[in-house]
């Protein structure tokens, strides 16, 4: 969805260069200096943003409104939701480690390994069973997983794999997990481009 360039925020948040989790968590920060009904634009260059910050504020009750590409930099919009519109953000539940995953692996247990990161990302640095499907994709890809095949979903930092768990559990996947802290700490082996 994309806006009329002339929109006007109350509040701009210069995420530039920042990867994720960190435009979630400063959008976060910066979200609870506002008012509610204002607005806040959020520029970013992690082309991830803009599923990180759909999913978040579908997770926390904010509204999303659009986006606007100006070369590398993303602008998103985001309105503040009123306190009865707010929602207590939760992390998914079923956790593991690197270490543990690595475990798995290397005992070539069957499990179906899910890389939620940008193209790019998991390019550059990925794990070889790992499939590449961005978050901002998952959900139209979801014909491409079982429901009773055990999951595992990974991304940099454990934040956007967390958003994938929760999407994921919504549409009826029972055997999900969130590997911990992600890419940012794998240790095991790689696979590069």
């Amino acid at each position: 969805m994309s806006v009329q360039s002339n929109f006007s925020a109350d509040k701009t948040l210069d995420c530039k260069g920042l990867a994720c989790p960190m435009p979630v968590v400063r959008t976060k920060k910066a979200m609870e200096e506002m008012l509610p009904g204002q607005v806040m634009e959020v520029q970013a260059t992690d082309k991830g943003s803009l599923a990180d910050l759909k999913s978040w504020a579908n997770n926390t009750g904010h509204e999303y409104l659009g986006s606007i590409q100006e070369g590398e930099v993303w602008k998103h919009f985001l309105r503040k939701a009123s306190t009865h519109e707010v929602k207590e953000e939760t992390n998914f539940l079923r956790t593991i480690s690197n270490e543990e995953l690595q475990k798995k692996l290397e005992a070539n247990e069957k499990l179906t390994l899910i890389d939620v990161r940008e193209q790019a990302e998991y390019a550059f640095h990925r794990i070889p069973v790992a499939i590449s499907i961005p978050l901002g994709v998952l959900e139209q890809r979801l014909d491409e997983l079982q429901l009773d095949d055990d999951i595992y979903m990974i991304c940099r930092s454990g934040k956007r794999s967390d958003m994938a768990c929760q999407l994921l559990a919504k549409k009826g996947f029972t055997k999900i997990t969130n590997v911990l802290p992600g890419m940012s700490g794998w240790n095991g082996p790689v696979e590069k481009q």
